[in-house]
């Protein structure tokens, strides 16, 4: 199996200077410079939606390996009746997450979003219909992410200071129109590095096994108390794992803290702690 697969591209001039002498014919060259093109767009395509890919803007993903801090994260809520049973779950084990809402939904049942915050989780935005932003114009960008904007404020009036400025776009989609319109509307966007790959309801000893496998520290792992499609997605088995999740890591010294707390404490890129 090959296990590692490594293209480079080199420039016209990069090339002239190298020891040895290339030699091509015009029916090579078409072929070879599609495959280039080829490469790019795929390269660029995986990196509007891999998590952790930077190149269309900064976002957050996490702390150093080996910080003793995770971050859980959960999509597509509120969302009757398995965020609350999540809220039970947390509140068990005195761990605060970070809940990002979709605006359709918090207009549904706004006082399961309401909960959440008074509970102490912070909420952030995941549009209002949780559409893929990277086929969406800056107009539409805007329309979305303000109008869940709105829902988060209305659902929580009278505690404004709740709705954080954060943001995690749909499907993790995203290019440079999609973070610019974010942070023109004071929003962070934040990703992730860690899935439990429970959007299709697996057993929560599989999501559990999926996490652990990807755990290094200073991770902000993905679940979902909800589901983009429609209200009342079966999240039993993710509030399941939770518990389970909780209880393991905090025996092994871990911390669980919010997506601004693990902010504060964010170290140089590239820093990597002993």
């Amino acid at each position: 199996m090959i296990e590692h697969l490594r293209f480079e591209v080199f420039s016209i001039k990069q090339l002239q200077n190298f020891p040895i002498t290339l030699h091509y014919n015009s029916c090579m060259l078409g072929p070879i410079l599609t495959g280039v093109v080829a490469l790019g767009a795929g390269a660029a395509g995986y990196q509007s939606m891999a998590p952790t890919g930077q190149w269309y803007g900064r976002t957050f993903t996490g702390l150093a390996r080996g910080t003793k801090k995770l971050a859980l994260t959960y999509d597509d809520g509120p969302n009757d009746t398995y965020t609350l049973r999540l809220l039970e779950v947390l509140a068990r084990h005195d761990v605060h997450a970070t809940f990002f809402l979709i605006g359709r939904y918090i207009q549904q049942i706004p006082e399961i979003a309401r909960q959440i915050a008074e509970a102490g989780h912070v909420v952030g935005n995941h549009t209002f219909t949780h559409p893929l932003l990277t086929v969406k114009s800056a107009a539409g960008i805007r329309e979305e992410l303000s109008a869940c904007r709105s829902a988060l404020h209305d659902a929580i009036s009278g505690n404004s200071q709740l709705v954080s400025n954060l943001f995690r776009p749909p499907f993790g989609g995203r290019r440079p129109a999609v973070l610019r319109v974010a942070r023109e509307l004071g929003l962070e966007p934040v990703m992730w590095n860690v899935t439990g790959y429970d959007w299709n309801a697996p057993p929560a000893a599989e999501i559990e096994r999926k996490v652990a496998k990807q755990i290094r520290g200073g991770d902000v792992v993905l679940l979902h108390d909800g589901g983009h499609k429609e209200m009342g997605a079966d999240r039993s088995q993710t509030v399941l794992a939770t518990d389970h999740l909780i209880a393991r890591y905090k025996s092994e010294g871990y911390e669980f803290v919010t997506i601004p707390r693990m902010m504060n404490d964010r170290v140089e890129p590239g820093r990597s702690l002993p």
